[in-house]
């Protein structure tokens, strides 16, 4: 078993990079191994904005970039095809939208657990906005006033284009208290956690935030080779 690193998007521009730069470069990596084997597999996950096709043509034309030529859109009500498809899927983005919509639906069609099952399998995986969320500690409803364990994959709390002040990170994490951390994403950036569990920033700085004597400490995390 070998675990691949876990790709969290603020929203769905980097999907948009060149080959060579820092996203794409650590995403073929993390499916070179997949390839060597054969022909990659990539599925999307709509749920959380109701299976809206045009936001997986966004996925389509990553795909292309990502040199996968076998991709699906997997539907909220999965026919037994598409729970087989997932099954092999090399590489699963779950897109963005209503982060607790698409959660009561994973609950509902069971990709709670297969997700995380797909992900011991050593699938890649890539969550867009309300998808980085889902793939971390907790999630929240629409008012922000009811929290919910999530994947639980990455060890935060993330939330996603909400710089530069973070308000309502800064109120999670500091309701949960001492041993939980956070990380704030900007608009066109994104993070990727290793399966070291070191975390690396892309494009921009990550926001981190961690609770020392009931008080928050914010520091950064710079993207390799960053110059302020």
């Amino acid at each position: 078993m070998s675990y691949k690193p876990i790709f969290l998007l603020a929203d769905s521009q980097l999907l948009f990079s060149r080959k060579d730069e820092q996203f794409f470069t650590c995403l073929l990596e993390g499916l070179k191994e997949a390839k060597d084997k054969g022909e990659l597999k990539g599925a999307y996950i709509g749920a959380s904005n109701g299976d809206n096709p045009d936001f997986y043509q966004i996925f389509v034309s990553a795909c292309q970039t990502m040199d996968i030529h076998d991709y699906r859109m997997i539907p909220s009500v999965p026919s037994e095809e598409d729970n087989q498809y997932l099954d092999e899927a090399d590489l699963i983005l779950l897109a963005g939208g209503d982060i607790k919509k698409g959660w009561d639906i994973f609950v509902k069609n069971g990709f709670d657990k297969k997700i995380i099952d797909r992900y011991s399998d050593s699938t890649v995986l890539i969550g867009v906005s309300a998808g980085a969320v889902q793939l971390a500690q907790k999630g929240w409803n629409e008012s922000q006033d009811e929290l919910f364990p999530t994947f639980r994959l990455v060890p935060f709390i993330i939330d996603v284009h909400d710089e530069p002040e973070w308000k309502h990170l800064h109120k999670i994490v500091l309701k949960e208290g001492e041993y939980t951390k956070g990380i704030g994403i900007s608009k066109g950036s994104g993070a990727i956690l290793h399966p070291d569990g070191a975390v690396e920033a892309i494009k921009h700085p990550l926001t981190e935030l961690a609770v020392l004597d009931n008080t928050i400490q914010e520091s950064l995390i710079l993207p390799p080779n960053f110059q302020l």
